[in-house]
């Protein structure tokens, strides 16, 4: 048989040393499998019942904590509404307000008290409700109403938050007689249960003949005033009709306009003397409280639910009751996570609006529908982000509301153990493999094994696998030989990391310096850039006097101060969509409406300049500065593009930046200068003050209106 015969060279498929290898491999992997497989499993389900367990435990003791609650508010108001003081309180304002009914209106009281809605609550109930709110629909109705909001809220010398401190206004009627009495004494009990108010309502009329927190709702009338369809009309009219001095009234939490539109709900007992019902003492309970509970003061982790886990409330409306989790940690997560959920954009836009996800966010899922028709039980459903939890639920048992409680964490996190198992149990059947199969190996190699494993290990790195490695099985020139290919694939898989590593780097430096738009489209192969925009809105921003404040500095403490600052500018920007361009000394420029057109990026700037002046101060408050800032704004044509090769710089050129630049330098500190366009624009939305012609370089006389702030 010669050399050129292939038979030579043929080997052996299924040899001896190659059976008994097999068999070794495959007696070692069907143990190694069967016993993980049974530890894992059972761990699971192990695992499984003892979160199950403990949230249930929690979600009981939170509901025991609401229910003792309400318990002790319906409690407190029994108590009081059948005390002497109250019920000597309830026929005194009674007097005090119809003897008010019949004065002389005074007209120049009643249009102050219209100024003041005007001035401060129609534009908030507007912004609220998104939607312009006409004054008639919410000014108070009877001259006794707007006598006692003029003495009390309108020319109430203390500011909106304390107005409860007003005890006498000093205008000599009788109601305010009263009020000098038994107004501490109500103020003192509301703050010593934790009621957010105490109101005493007229059960004939439905008038509020008083109030200890004085908000607008005060002096009007639950039955024909603007606050007619609110849960505390509705309290107070079950309560009017119930001569039992045990009696209760509770109606749900729902936006409330008069707190701000702040969810808010009302208790409510009947004030009886001699068997008849002569007024109806009033509650308002805030969310706060109820809030507290269910989130354990937002201190989660402590209270054992990791770093997804939560309880929430749900009502009948399948509307939350107590605020969720993520919307406290991590806001824009929130948001980004209800979007991709599926919310409707009216929800998150509600929820945006009114500043809390309470009696705004759906919640409509097996656990919330379960919970609610009065079925306790555990499971593994899809959350109320849409994603997979462990969930513990129920109801909660307060008389007048139908709520449930749900407790929940994420599988993810929850199951993270069983994870982590998973990962011990694969790598200890890799390893008792690998011991089966170094034993295999040994009673099966031959000489040329190593050299067989070496050529597949290079033609795996020739076919691209750069993590191809060959064991190192002898000392000899062999190992030494598979030892210098190992280091050889090391060496190469350390260099393509490196060179991953830098162009990383480079990318994010590209996009700190050029938008994303206009870097892929250098990285595509245009050599210039240069893009004409038909309407976008220009902001200069410049600090007031820091040329002066830097020469008292040191020069590390004046470039933290102004880098501090215009990070808290970037932040702001990126959050409202808008290109910062550049910053030059202690002056800043953004745009908004390119590279990406926007529709409404004249107001997306102006609040992006209504930030930077807020911004200014309370970094100058928070550093103990004196510094200001002019902000001028514009809106027009310009062209932007890319200046430079070796520096990139994208800018902007036009009259429509020189115009903003000019608005900047010739406006006032702490104020927002625009231009026509810009007012037209957002007229209606902003309360603008014209300054008339101003004079501008290059430009001569041009109209300009002020922001101030």
């Amino acid at each position: 048989m010669t050399a050129a015969d292939p038979a030579v060279h043929r080997p052996v498929r299924w040899g001896l040393a190659t059976k008994l290898f097999v068999i070794l491999i495959l007696l070692g992997a069907i143990a190694v499998l069967f016993t993980s497989i049974l530890g894992y499993v059972r761990a699971r389900q192990a695992l499984e019942e003892t979160i199950f367990n403990q949230l249930t435990a929690a979600r009981e003791t939170k509901a025991k904590q609401v229910e003792a609650y309400f318990r002790t508010v319906r409690h407190d108001l029994r108590l009081l509404a059948s005390s002497k003081m109250v019920v000597e309180a309830m026929h005194r304002f009674q007097d005090g307000f119809e003897e008010l009914d019949h004065k002389t209106p005074e007209p120049d009281l009643r249009a102050a008290v219209e100024r003041w809605y005007e001035k401060n609550f129609v534009p908030e109930v507007g912004h609220l409700l998104g939607k312009e709110a006409k004054l008639a629909d919410y000014m108070p109705m009877g001259w006794a109403a707007t006598y006692l909001q003029y003495y009390y809220i309108v020319n109430n010398p203390q500011p909106m938050a304390r107005r409860k401190l007003l005890d006498n206004p000093g205008d000599g009627s009788a109601y305010s007689a009263a009020h000098a009495i038994y107004h501490p004494l109500l103020r003192n009990a509301a703050t010593t249960v934790g009621f957010f108010d105490f109101m005493l309502a007229d059960p004939k009329s439905g008038r509020l003949v008083y109030g200890t927190a004085k908000e607008v709702d005060f002096a009007t009338s639950l039955h024909l005033g603007p606050y007619r369809d609110t849960n505390a009309a509705a309290a107070v009219a079950r309560c009017a009709a119930l001569p039992d001095p045990s009696a209760t009234c509770l109606e749900d939490f729902k936006p409330y306009l008069p707190s701000d539109g702040l969810p808010a709900a009302f208790m409510a007992a009947p004030v009886i003397d001699q068997g008849a019902v002569i007024g109806v003492l009033i509650a308002q309970l805030s969310i706060d409280e109820i809030d507290r509970v269910v989130t354990g003061d937002r201190r989660w982790r402590q209270e054992g639910f990791g770093a997804t886990g939560e309880a929430y409330l749900v009502g009948p409306d399948y509307l939350i009751r107590s605020g969720n989790r993520l919307f406290y940690e991590d806001r824009d997560r929130y948001f980004e996570e209800l979007r991709q959920s599926g919310a409707p954009p009216e929800e998150i836009e509600a929820i945006q609006r009114y500043g809390s996800p309470v009696l705004h966010q759906l919640v409509d899922t097996v656990a919330t529908r379960a919970a609610l028709a009065g079925i306790e039980g555990t499971g593994q459903i899809v959350g109320n982000l849409g994603k997979e939890t462990l969930s513990s639920w129920g109801p909660v048992t307060i008389p007048g509301v139908k709520w449930a409680l749900i407790a929940k964490i994420e599988t993810a996190e929850a199951f993270a153990p069983i994870y982590r198992l998973q990962r011990e149990l694969i790598a200890v059947g890799i390893i008792a493999l690998l011991v089966v199969l170094l034993a295999g190996a040994w009673l099966a190699r031959s000489l040329l094994e190593p050299l067989r494993e070496l050529t597949a290990g290079v033609r795996r790195f020739a076919a691209g696998d750069h993590s191809a490695k060959v064991a190192v099985r002898t000392s000899d020139e062999i190992g030494q030989l598979c030892a210098a290919f190992n280091g050889m694939v090391d060496e190469l898989s350390a260099k393509n990391a490196v060179i991953a590593t830098k162009n990383r780097e480079n990318e994010e430096l590209l996009l700190n310096v050029l938008p994303a738009p206009i870097a892929n489209r250098l990285r595509g192969g245009e050599q210039s850039i240069a893009d004409g925009f038909a309407e976008v809105s220009v902001a200069f921003a410049d600090l007031v006097g820091f040329t002066a404040l830097s020469s008292e500095m040191p020069p590390q403490e004046v470039v933290t101060l102004l880098n501090g600052l215009f990070t808290r500018f970037d932040m702001a920007a990126q959050e409202l969509g808008i290109e910062k361009i550049k910053t030059v000394g202690d002056a800043y420029m953004a745009v908004c409406g390119l590279p990406v057109p926007m529709e409404d990026h004249a107001e997306r700037i102006l609040r992006m300049a209504i930030r930077m002046v807020h911004i200014t101060r309370e970094h100058a408050l928070e550093n103990k500065v004196t510094m200001k800032v002019r902000v001028g704004v514009n809106t027009g044509p310009v062209v932007a593009g890319v200046i430079g090769r070796s520096k990139y710089i994208y800018d902007l050129w036009g009259d429509t930046v020189n115009l903003a630049s000019r608005m900047e330098s010739g406006g006032l500190p702490d104020t927002i200068q625009v231009t026509r366009p810009v007012y037209e624009k957002l007229k209606d939305k902003f309360s603008f003050e014209p300054r008339g012609m101003i004079e501008v370089k290059g430009k001569g006389s041009v109209e300009a209106w002020l922001l101030r702030l």
